[in-house]
């Protein structure tokens, strides 16, 4: 039995450090427990509830309670962050699941039983699917931009912050590039934003204010192509929708229909093309 025993930064970072192991477990009929959970997981009952894979709910009770789930995130937090705990970890044999994304061996045969498994509770799908109908109403194309502010301003001294104004030409240019069609877009953000500043963009997301992550990041994964930074958010979506990705690699970039491409795994596109390669310095 594997044991996961990290829990590395948000949500997609999570989603990611299980996925190798879920997958080992379909195919090899094996079983696995997460001790260190993140605080979305009631948004994955497929997941939560798998006959394979166990999470120490024991103490379920008390994270609903008052400020229990920032408490846990502060005790996890220190956990997994400390040479003692990482000496007794590795000792009973636990594995920290973000040195298990180079594992790719089950990752394309049990795609489908991913999917399902990582598949969010119908409501937030129901929401994504409505979003997607309205759309494609008005539109044959829709790309999803996932557009990343908060902590991107200073991440790796801003190299993957993008502005607003910034973000309306990469579209206008993508709209040109797919000119014989009816192009339209979904926007995901963590910044609070009219889509009315797009000008000459049709433009969608779910209000303003940032909406739900995880339905943001599933109605991303509906989409026909996804344009983002550099970020394990697009990667996801990419990966478990089987949808083309391009990474925004500088502000005067172009794009063709080949700069998208297919995640495969946490390293690589279907066109063979690394997802590390956007580390390399390069001009903002």
């Amino acid at each position: 039995m594997r044991v996961i025993c990290d829990a590395p930064g948000q949500t997609c970072n999570r989603l990611w450090t299980y996925v190798a192991s879920v997958a080992q477990c379909i195919a090899e009929h094996k079983r696995m427990v997460i001790i260190f959970y993140d605080w979305t997981i009631e948004d994955f009952p497929n997941l939560l509830h798998c006959k394979f894979i166990w999470f120490p709910l024991w103490h379920k009770w008390y994270l609903e309670r008052g400020n229990g789930w920032n408490n846990y995130k502060g005790l996890t937090w220190k956990v997994t962050h400390n040479k003692t705990w990482d000496k007794i970890f590795k000792f009973l044999g636990f594995k920290k699941g973000w040195y298990t994304m180079d594992d790719t061996r089950y990752l394309a045969q049990t795609k489908k039983e991913l999917q399902q498994i990582f598949r969010p509770r119908e409501e937030i799908m129901e929401k994504a699917q409505a979003m997607l109908s309205n759309i494609r109403q008005e539109a044959d194309f829709v790309v999803g931009v996932h557009i990343r502010h908060g902590d991107y301003k200073t991440f790796f001294d801003g190299r993957y912050y993008y502005t607003l104004e910034e973000f309306h030409q990469f579209m206008l240019r993508i709209q040109a590039l797919y000119k014989g069609q009816r192009v339209a877009f979904f926007i995901s953000s963590n910044e609070a934003f009219d889509v009315s500043i797009f000008e000459g963009c049709r433009c969608y997301r779910f209000g303003k204010e940032p909406s739900g992550d995880i339905l943001d990041l599933y109605t991303l994964s509906l989409c026909n192509r996804i344009l983002g930074p550099w970020s394990t958010y697009s990667r996801w979506a990419s990966f478990i929708g089987e949808v083309p990705l391009c990474f925004i690699e500088r502000k005067d970039q172009q794009f063709t229909d080949d700069s998208f491409s297919i995640v495969t795994d946490f390293y690589h596109f279907a066109n063979g093309k690394s997802t590390e390669d956007f580390w390399a310095p390069a001009e903002c």
